[in-house]
């Protein structure tokens, strides 16, 4: 199954007014970051390898929205770090959504009881959380003995209250397709997530664990035995039906980093949440300053393993839009 209907469209009329504008460069969604700190230390991340006075820096409610603002995309992912631990992180979800973004709040869920009550169920409104495979393997993941069973608890109670929830799984070169069919079917038929998200494991430089990322025909490999026999069409995947056949090796995608730009205590990093190029101050800057064309596979050799979602997503979805056969596609699979 593909991303859920409402997203759909809603992309569907974002993009063909892009093209009626003639805009060749826009932001589909923007990687929210109003803070570095963490209550975890996961080795596929590296966030908290900041400097200790950007750690406690918190992002002001209205930087937050106006840097979403001035980007102009109608969805926004908050991340961090751990948004959960921003005294304000509500009220920029609350602001975000009264301007109609769709909002994707990713957490690790820890401490998701503790502050559910501040947030409200709404249509454009979705808890994303972290799951980095079952119990074994998401606990070593994450660090932290407990932590699945605590990030399955808090997606129970949040669908309990009546909130959406997806989850975000990143698998590594330590993982079978064995691996990627029983989480995927954990949470989509035990759990009953409203959608899933999957990304090969990136190589992130700031990471502590660099031995695991995925090159690309290992990537291929394992998504295409994982999606065999027709399993992907039974998972409620949060992903364009291009960007799953370029995963699995059927087709073969060039990177589109101005898509799903990331913003930070630091501000518009260049030129993707992957590669720290420096940073610009405001989104004009960003798009109109950074050497795109530089960037990569066959470009720049850092992006030669790289098949993450937040680069090939906007080009899967803008090759979706831009195609009767594949808009087609993507509505009956939903």
């Amino acid at each position: 199954m593909a991303m859920p209907l409402r997203q759909s469209i809603r992309l569907g009329a974002f993009l063909a007014k892009q093209k009626l504008l003639r805009k060749e460069k826009y932001a589909i969604l923007v990687e929210l970051e109003p803070l570095f700190a963490c209550n975890l230390k996961c080795g596929g991340c590296g966030k908290i390898q900041q400097p200790a006075h950007l750690l406690k820096q918190r992002m002001p409610v209205q930087q937050a929205v106006g840097a979403v603002e001035e980007s102009g995309a109608p969805m926004v992912s908050i991340a961090g770090g751990e948004p959960l631990m921003h005294p304000q992180i509500h009220e920029i979800t609350r602001i975000l959504l009264e301007r109609n973004k769709i909002v994707f709040l990713c957490t690790n869920a820890l401490l998701l009881p503790k502050h559910i009550h501040k947030f409200k169920p709404h249509r454009n409104f979705t808890w994303m959380v972290h799951i980095d495979g079952l119990e074994e393997k998401h606990d070593a993941s994450v660090r932290k003995e407990g932590g699945f069973q605590a990030a399955v608890e808090a997606i129970q109670l949040a669908k309990s209250q009546g909130f959406k929830v997806m989850t975000n799984t990143t698998f590594f070169n330590t993982d079978t397709p064995q691996d990627v069919i029983d989480v995927l079917d954990y949470l989509n038929d035990v759990v009953k997530v409203d959608n899933m998200q999957l990304s090969p494991g990136y190589a992130y430089e700031k990471a502590p664990d660099q031995e695991h990322f995925l090159g690309v025909q290992q990537t291929r490999e394992l998504f295409a035995k994982a999606f065999a026999d027709g399993r992907r069409k039974k998972w409620r995947l949060n992903h364009s039906p291009v960007f799953l056949d370029f995963i699995e090796g059927k087709r073969d995608l060039e990177c589109t980093p101005w898509g799903i730009p990331s913003y930070s205590l630091l501000g518009w990093q260049r030129p993707c949440y992957l590669l720290d190029d420096g940073y610009a101050k405001t989104w004009r800057e960003l798009i109109e300053e950074t050497e795109w064309d530089k960037f990569g596979r066959g470009k720049d050799p850092r992006c030669a393993n790289c098949m993450a979602h937040c680069g090939y997503e906007p080009t899967a979805v803008i090759a979706t839009t831009s195609s009767l056969k594949e808009t087609i596609r993507a509505a009956v699979s939903v």
